[in-house]
């Protein structure tokens, strides 16, 4: 097996990450951090605190130059980090040692790499939202069209209420919707640049310190955060904890259908399915299983993030390092997550047959509750517990539907009561509700 199946041959459709693939490779961080680079100087040459064609010669030269990352591989498992190898492979291929003096004037080795880190995360959360409108807009459609499609609802894996597998549908959307409409504040509080020099106090930046970091922001197109975030990882924890807002919800879904596709409920039908080695009847829920197994992923993945946060003085070596770790493992888990989830939400099919056999396969002792309420109208409710258990415990022992019983006892309950249609709630209405709201998101 390959270190990460993220990187390998073998897995590569099986933890699929999509475009975000090409985000977490070691050309991408170098041509981000030359971006920064070259937009600093930009910035910089503006302001007059560099020479400006010094500036336009940099900036211009960061669009250009093309540094392998393989040749910074020696300075930087010397240094720790491989800004100082990328800054003397770029000064070297610039040729203008004149103007390659001015090159990451005033900034450390952190500004310079978490920079090009929120450029990157930029660009992912810019491909998850894409892949979650699309996941949303296949699930709204499904529950539109099945909104009154009773089917058993269950809790402790046991048969509960009736429910719509659209309502259903609408229970895995609703936070996912949720998400999207979170990201633009997210965008705002964590796409931060950041400009702090060597111990975060901006010392060599000289005076117009807080002037260049804000015009740095806004030529990268990120945030202003006003301070060093250097030993404060928060920006960064926020991005994670939205991310595992998405895999729960995600891992919800694959759970849930884990449940509904085995062969004792066969509630509903996958469009694609994995085959087994020995046994030809197998059709396994391959892509619930991948996205439960990246949810169990990502929850360590992100208690190492939140242990990792925990920075000494004023930079950290080993909680920087165990952050580049985990981290690019969250986003590619994610993604591939996302892919899954765009499959399965595309393809999905329900089994109403198998729904309304399971509905009654029960002695219709899914509508204890309705029968409970029912009784109460006409006693106190207690009474009217004690009544529906004793009832249930009957049909159980003599294996007589509960309806047969309930109607010897009580002729004149709503004829209804023991039809499945009739006891959804609000589940419509719910089903109906996300489908709205993802069509106005």
């Amino acid at each position: 097996m390959a270190a990460s199946v993220f990187d390998s041959s073998l897995y590569a459709r099986l933890f699929d990450c999509g475009e975000a693939g090409r985000l977490f490779t070691d050309s991408a961080a170098v041509r981000a951090m030359l971006l920064v680079e070259g937009a600093l100087a930009k910035v910089q040459g503006a302001q007059g605190v560099i020479p400006e064609l010094s500036a336009a010669a940099i900036h211009r030269a960061s669009l250009e130059i093309r540094v392998d990352p393989g040749a910074l591989a020696e300075a930087t498992g010397q240094n720790g980090v491989s800004v100082p190898a990328l800054l003397n492979q770029f000064r070297s291929e610039m040729q203008a040692p004149e103007h390659a003096q001015y090159v990451h004037w005033g900034a450390t080795s952190q500004d310079i790499i978490d920079t090009a880190l929120m450029l990157r995360l930029r660009q992912a959360l810019l491909l998850a939202e894409t892949d979650l409108r699309e996941i949303i807009k296949a699930l709204a459609e499904a529950a539109k069209d099945h909104a009154h499609l009773p089917m058993p609802a269950r809790t402790y894996g046991q048969h509960a209420t009736p429910t719509s597998f659209g309502a259903v549908l609408a229970e895995w959307g609703m936070p996912l919707i949720d998400a999207v409409e979170a990201l633009p504040e997210l965008r705002k509080e964590t796409l931060v640049v950041s400009l702090s020099g060597a111990a975060g106090t901006a010392s060599a930046l000289g005076g117009k310190s807080a002037e260049t970091r804000a015009e740095l922001a806004r030529a990268l197109g990120l945030q202003d955060p006003g301070r060093s975030w250097h030993t404060d990882r928060s920006p960064i924890l926020r991005i994670v904890d939205w991310q595992g807002r998405v895999m729960a919800a995600l891992a919800h879904m694959g759970q849930s259908l884990l449940g509904l596709t085995n062969s004792d409920t066969q509630e509903l039908a996958l469009g694609a399915s994995g085959g087994s080695s020995t046994m030809p009847q197998k059709q396994n829920p391959v892509s619930p299983s991948a996205l439960v197994a990246l949810n169990h992923q990502h929850g360590g993945l992100r208690a190492t993030l939140q242990a990792a946060s925990a920075h000494q003085h004023q930079r950290d070596g080993g909680a920087w390092f165990a952050e580049w770790l985990a981290l690019p493992q969250v986003f590619l888990g994610t993604a591939s997550a996302l892919q899954h989830g765009k499959t399965l939400s595309q393809g999905i099919t329900p089994h109403p047959l198998q729904m309304h056999h399971a509905l009654e396969a029960g002695l219709g002792l899914i509508h204890a509750e309705a029968l409970s309420f029912a009784l109460a109208e006409q006693m106190p409710r207690p009474e009217a517990q004690r009544i529906t258990k004793a009832l249930c415990l009957d049909a159980l022992e003599k294996q007589v539907p509960l309806a047969d019983l309930v109607r010897a006892d009580y002729p004149d309950l709503p004829s209804d009561l023991f039809r499945s249609e009739a006891q959804l709630g609000h589940a419509p209405a719910d089903a109906l509700a996300f489908a709205t709201r993802a069509d106005h998101l």
